[in-house]
Order: C-alpha cells, then sequence, then structure tokens
C-alpha cells in the first residue's frame, strides 16, 4: 500500500466526494441501543457479547454512512468501558470504516507529558515501531482528538506523528460542553486574549509545517458551534486550520450557527451529530432505526448544504 497523501487534502477530497462536511460521532450510549442491541446494557452479559453488540451495532451505522458522509468519529470512551473486549471493537469498528471508504476520527482526547504523548501517538496513529507502515494498519486512524492543557510538549510527538503517517490532529480549543467558558474564556492579564484565544494561536503555528496541496493544514481545532461569535473569531485566528464542531443538533446548534467556521463553501469544518443520527429512530417510530438513521444523515447534510452553499 501506497503512502496517502496527507490528511488535510484526504479531507478536502472527501467532502468534495460526499457534497456535505457530516461527520457522524459513533457514540454508543447503551441506554440508547436500539432493542436488537439490549445485550450491550445488560449487566449479567460477558464483556465480550456486550462489546459485539456495540461493534455490531456501529458496523451497521458504518453501512449506512459509507457514500453519504466524509467521515466518522468512534468515541473511544464507550468502548473502553468494556476493557480488551471494548478495544478490539474500537478496532473492527475503525477498520470497518476505512474499508468503507470513510476519514476515522479517532475521538480520543489525549494529552500528557511528551514521552507519553508518543506512546498515545502509536496508539492511535502510528503504531509501534517496528510494525509495517502506518497506512497499511486497518486498526489505525485516520486522526484524532489531543487536550492540549499540558502544553506544547504533550503536542509535539502527535504533531511528528502527522508528519511520519500522513495523519491528523484536531487540537481542543473552545468546547461545546456547558461549563467549558470556566477556563476557556478566560482573558490573559493585561490581555483581550481569552485562554482558547492563545490555544488557537499555537494550533496556527503547530500547523504551519503540515500544510498540503489543498491549503489546509491536517492540524486542526475543536470549537463548538454552540458559541458561533466566537467560532467565528476564531476562524479569523486559524484561517487554514480545519475545525472539527461538536454541539449541532442534539446540544442546540443550528445550520446557521456553524455558517463562521466555514471559508469557501463547504469546506474548512466538519460538523459533529452522534445522537440525532444513531437514534433517530427513537423519534420515527414509524421507520426502522436503520431507515431514521439514514434519513437524518441525509436530512442533515442537506440542510448544511442549504447553509453553506446559498
Amino acid at each position: 500500500m501506497s503512502r496517502p497523501a496527507p490528511y488535510a487534502d484526504r479531507l478536502h477530497e472527501a467532502v468534495e466526494r460526499a457534497q456535505n462536511p457530516v461527520v457522524v460521532g459513533l457514540d454508543p450510549h447503551l441506554a440508547l441501543l436500539p432493542d436488537e442491541f439490549a445485550v450491550a446494557r445488560d449487566r449479567a452479559a460477558s464483556r465480550r457479547e456486550r462489546a459485539g453488540a456495540v461493534r455490531d451495532f456501529l458496523l451497521a451505522i458504518v453501512e449506512i454512512a459509507a457514500g453519504k458522509v466524509p467521515a466518522v468519529k468512534p468515541q473511544s470512551a464507550f468502548f473502553e468501558v468494556f476493557g480488551a473486549d471494548g478495544v478490539q471493537a474500537f478496532e473492527d469498528v475503525v477498520a470497518a470504516s476505512k474499508e468503507a471508504g470513510l476519514l476515522v476520527i479517532g475521538d480520543v482526547k489525549r494529552g500528557d507529558i511528551g514521552s507519553t504523548a508518543a506512546a498515545y501517538a502509536e496508539a492511535f496513529l502510528t503504531g509501534p515501531a517496528g510494525e509495517a507502515a502506518p497506512w497499511a494498519q486497518p486498526y489505525l486512524c485516520d486522526a484524532a482528538t489531543v487536550n492540549p492543557y499540558l502544553g506544547s510538549d504533550s503536542i509535539t510527538p502527535f504533531a511528528a506523528a502527522c508528519e511520519a503517517a500522513n495523519a491528523g490532529l484536531y487540537v481542543l480549543v473552545r468546547t461545546s460542553n456547558p461549563s467549558s467558558a470556566e477556563f476557556q474564556a478566560l482573558h490573559l492579564e493585561g490581555s483581550n486574549d481569552t485562554l482558547a484565544d492563545r490555544v488557537a494561536d499555537a494550533v496556527h503555528g503547530w500547523g504551519a509545517d503540515v500544510v498540503g496541496e489543498s491549503g489546509w493544514s491536517s492540524i486542526g481545532a475543536v470549537v463548538g458551534a454552540t458559541h458561533p461569535d466566537e467560532l467565528y473569531a476564531l476562524r479569523q485566528r486559524m484561517p487554514r486550520t480545519p475545525l472539527l464542531l461538536p454541539g449541532y443538533g442534539a446540544q442546540g446548534a443550528s445550520a446557521q450557527d456553524i455558517k463562521g467556521g466555514f471559508t469557501e463553501g463547504l469546506h474548512g469544518a466538519l460538523v459533529n451529530s452522534s445522537r440525532g443520527i444513531l437514534y433517530a429512530g427513537a423519534k420515527r417510530p414509524d421507520l426502522h432505526w436503520k431507515d431514521a438513521a439514514s434519513q437524518a444523515m441525509d436530512d442533515m447534510a442537506k440542510e448544511l448544504r442549504g447553509a453553506l452553499l446559498n
């Protein structure tokens, strides 16, 4: 298998193919899984059985998503609760997604001291030393989310992995959770900048060496769609940085709210939806859950195209 193009260029091409910027968050909330996967929430069942049910549900979602959207984003915590069986399920979902032609963003939010960060980068992006080329390993993600709170030495090993494996990163900058402002919106002494602003500037700098032919960097940023004014301002600080926008749908952000993250039509950001797609069947009892999920993907793609292309 030949070396792939840089993540930024593969992302650009994937959005062009799908003609939408949707990323489906693969967050298997056990209480919300369709009844046919009820064993996943049965505490009397083995971890292998429960992890297998989670895997099977998400493999069905991946099959639906193939050709409809550019990317999926499996959240590792929902797998890790089942130990080694959960990790195997995570790898199975990653491999199936890549086989289906989808980009895979590992939502792992790792952040630690340099040596540990290097191990995390190997775990999700490059594989351990001595293995075959990263792009030949089906269990490795195309990109991963990382937490910059420990500073630049916690990001450097991931940035090196981007170059070694032509992988991508999404650094947490301004997240969509309700209490994110407690730290991220703090103003720095003697400056009008917030902590999120300062992190955004760092992300822009970290990404300078991994800009692809598309003009985008392979080092991106997570910015919540629930903060539309800040989203626009942060886009100006990071003009070549691909954004990952959580908060659409179930968390309250609309298609209009995400417009500030885009720079050229459908490009500049991916918009995440998890519950609104995976569990759309709960609001559409007239449809099989698969049909409801498929319809929800189509509806989101249409809504985003309408907001971004008109």
